[in-house]
Formats: structure tokens, C-alpha cells, sequence
């Protein structure tokens, strides 16, 4: 096997998936621009077809494999992106697919690979578990791997991206990229660092879900016991020795984020930029805060937006708290007419929309004369829910936070 990865590799392989997977147009970002303070492209793997960019490297393995290779059917384990690059590359080239999926695959990921005509198996409770019985299965069926990003020529694959944002924004300053198990960021850094050895490239990983992170900070390959983050796409114990020898040599940096911002991050990218992105997919979005440097082009890459309605509800939500689009408070009111009356007239002063209320005689520890009252409005910020606490405060009423 092939174990060194080159920009030839790289090049030789958007000849070979053109006919796949389609190129993904940058997106100025004047929202993410703002907050970090740098000029912020958006490259939509998300809007690649089957949602993310997994179906490039996983096109450009597959299309080399041998016919006896491909005889012998393909068997993969994935979280769900690399899941359905392989399902769809297999039915394309008229080849039979199985694939091991862990049983937390959120299910959009798990019917849309069937919907593309493999057999799906679901298989342990992240993404190792799932790795270990597909291996067993390849042994004792005689399978083709088609490993996630372990491999050279699915490296070589992802590299295209770097290939796409070079042809569009040349003069890019950093590229900031997601990683789970190293794939994705070891064709991308080979690729642009060598046409522009000036391009810093930033991985990203969650804080729940950091391998590579501290095998990079150590300088020893290093898997993790167990991991724990919302970003089920990257959440790998052992990522790839290949992908490692790659990292440390053209990687700047690897920067972590956390859940509450991988959420806030969902939110946003829909809200300013009505994108669809699941949370392993803003990774490199949610790492802009963290960026050390100003006034420069960066490329934040979405990985994917293969994500299932409940979960967006979930996230979107907890978005809407974390950035102030959300308050709930109680306060407590003297049990007489009219006391409900002078809490909506200030709110209405304040132009915050009433979504819930409670009034509730038996949350009050006195309630024989207090009743607590608990609202829940719409507001437009951190400075807006201040404003509102403030009138509240002025004029007697002691506010206390819900969420």
C-alpha cells in the first residue's frame, strides 16, 4: 500500500472523481467576518452530493481498485458521511456494498446510505466499535476496505477541496479544518502547502473527542480511552497513523471547541446563511473565535450537513439560548388584580415577544399573597435581555435568570 501522500496524487484524483462529485462554490461570510475579525470564506461540503466531502475520497478509492478488487464486493465502517460516499461511488461503478455503522448513527445517515443500495449493519457505540467487526467481516468474507482516512488515495481524494479554494481565493492566508480521524485534513494540508507553503493550516477538533489534538501537542500517536461529543462525525478513539505522519509535518495548529459551541454555530450558519450543517460540520466554523490573528482571508470548511430533523430542533434551540435569542425568567408578584397587566406593558416597552407564561399561585413559598410568574420571550441579544432585565429591576421587580 501506498504509504506517502503528493500534490500528483492530489491532482491525479480530480481527474478521477470529475465525473462524481461536484465542485463546491465559496461563500463569503459577512456574519463570521464580523466575529473573528478576518475576512471569512465558507467552503459547502455540505451541499456536495450525499451532503459531505467524504464522497470524494472515498470515489477516488474506489474508481482504483482492480475489477478482481471489485469483484470481491467493498465493506466499510463509517459514522454516516463516509458510509454514503461509499454507498453511492459502489452503486455508480456497479459494485456491491456493505457497511458497518455505529448503533448512535443519527438515522437520516443510515437511510440515506440504504437509500444508495448497501447492505447496512449497525454495529457497537462509536465509530472503533463499528471499524472492529467490518475488519472481521473483510476476513471472513474476502471484502475491499475502503477505510474512512486511513489511506492514501482517500486522502488524496479530500485534498481536491484545497485544490477548489486555491482556484477561487489564491491569495488565502489559513484553512481551517475539521478532524476526526485525519483524513480530511491531511490531503487538504499536503495539497495547499504544496502550491502556497505560506497557508496555515488550522485543524480543529471537540473538546470530548481529541486524539489527534494531543498526539500533535506530543508528538506521539495517542488514542483516546473514550469519547464524549455531539460531533458523532469526528468522534474517533484511534485516529490513523498515516494521517498523523501527515499532520505533523504540514499542520500549524490544532485548535478544540465545545459542544455549546458547535451548537451555537449550527444556529448561526442557518440562520445568516440558510445552510443546513450537522455539528461535526461547523467545526471549523465554531474555531474562528479561537483564531489568534485578524485581517486575514481564512476558508472554514463545512464538512457535512447529513443531519436528522429532531436532532436540528434540539440544536437550534440550544442555539437560540447560548446566543440570547432566548430568555426565560420568573419573578414574584403580589397575588392582586393588575400585576400581570404591568409585566406585559414593560415588556411590550421593550419589544420582547411573549412565547410562554406561567402564572403559578403554588410555586410561591408565601403564595397566600405572591404568585411567581415565569415568562419566556424572544429577544434579539445579550444587550436586549439586559435592557429588559433592567426595566424589570426599575421598576421593583427582582428577576431571576431561568435560562
Amino acid at each position: 500500500m501506498k504509504m506517502n501522500l503528493t500534490l500528483n496524487d492530489v491532482l491525479e484524483a480530480r481527474e478521477r472523481i470529475k465525473g462524481i462529485c461536484v465542485k463546491t462554490k465559496l461563500i463569503y461570510s459577512p456574519e463570521f467576518s464580523r466575529e473573528s475579525g478576518n475576512e471569512v470564506y465558507i467552503k459547502p461540503e455540505n451541499l456536495q452530493i450525499t451532503g459531505a466531502f467524504k464522497l470524494r475520497g472515498a470515489s477516488n478509492k474506489i474508481s482504483k481498485l482492480s475489477d478482481e478488487q471489485k469483484s470481491r464486493g467493498l465493506i466499510a465502517s463509517s459514522a454516516g458521511n463516509h458510509a454514503q460516499g461509499v454507498a453511492y461511488s459502489a452503486r455508480k461503478l456497479g459494485i456491491k456494498a456493505t457497511i458497518v455503522m455505529p448503533e448512535t448513527t443519527p438515522f437520516i445517515k443510515v437511510q440515506s446510505t440504504k437509500n444508495y443500495g448497501a447492505d447496512i449493519l449497525l454495529k457497537g457505540k462509536v465509530y472503533d466499535e463499528a471499524y472492529e467487526e467490518a475488519k472481521r467481516l473483510e476476513r471472513e468474507n474476502g471484502y475491499t476496505f475502503v477505510h474512512p482516512f486511513n489511506d492514501v488515495d482517500v486522502m488524496a481524494g479530500q485534498g481536491t477541496i484545497a485544490l477548489e479554494i486555491l482556484d477561487e481565493l489564491e491569495d488565502v492566508d489559513a484553512i481551517l479544518v475539521p478532524i476526526g480521524g485525519g483524513g480530511l485534513i491531511s490531503g487538504i494540508s499536503v495539497a495547499a502547502k504544496s502550491i502556497n507553503p505560506n497557508i496555515k493550516i488550522i485543524g480543529v477538533q471537540a473538546e470530548g473527542a481529541n486524539p489527534m489534538k494531543i498526539s500533535f501537542d506530543t508528538g506521539k500517536l495517542t488514542y483516546a480511552d473514550e469519547v464524549n461529543t455531539i460531533a458523532d462525525g469526528a468522534a474517533v478513539k484511534k485516529p490513523g497513523d498515516l494521517t498523523f505522519h501527515v499532520i505533523k509535518k504540514y499542520v500549524d495548529e490544532i485548535v478544540t471547541v465545545s459542544d455549546q459551541e458547535l451548537m451555537e454555530a449550527v444556529f448561526v450558519v442557518l440562520e445568516k446563511h440558510k445552510l443546513v450543517a450537522e455539528a461535526t460540520g461547523v467545526m471549523s466554523l465554531a474555531a474562528l473565535k479561537r483564531l489568534e490573528f485578524k485581517g486575514k482571508k481564512v476558508v472554514s470548511l463545512i464538512s457535512g450537513g447529513n443531519i436528522d430533523v429532531v436532532t436540528m430542533a434540539s440544536l437550534l434551540n440550544k442555539g437560540l439560548f447560548s446566543r440570547g435569542r432566548i430568555f426565560c425568567f420568573s419573578v414574584k408578584l403580589k397575588d392582586i388584580p393588575g400585576q400581570l397587566l404591568k409585566i406585559a406593558q414593560i415588556l411590550a416597552e421593550k419589544r420582547a415577544n411573549v412565547i410562554k407564561l406561567d402564572h403559578n399561585q403554588f410555586k410561591a413559598i408565601d403564595r397566600l399573597k405572591y404568585v411567581v410568574l415565569e415568562v419566556t420571550v424572544e429577544t434579539n441579544g445579550y444587550e436586549h435581555i439586559e435592557s429588559i432585565v433592567k426595566a424589570l429591576n426599575d421598576n421593583g421587580y427582582d428577576v431571576k435568570k431561568v435560562f
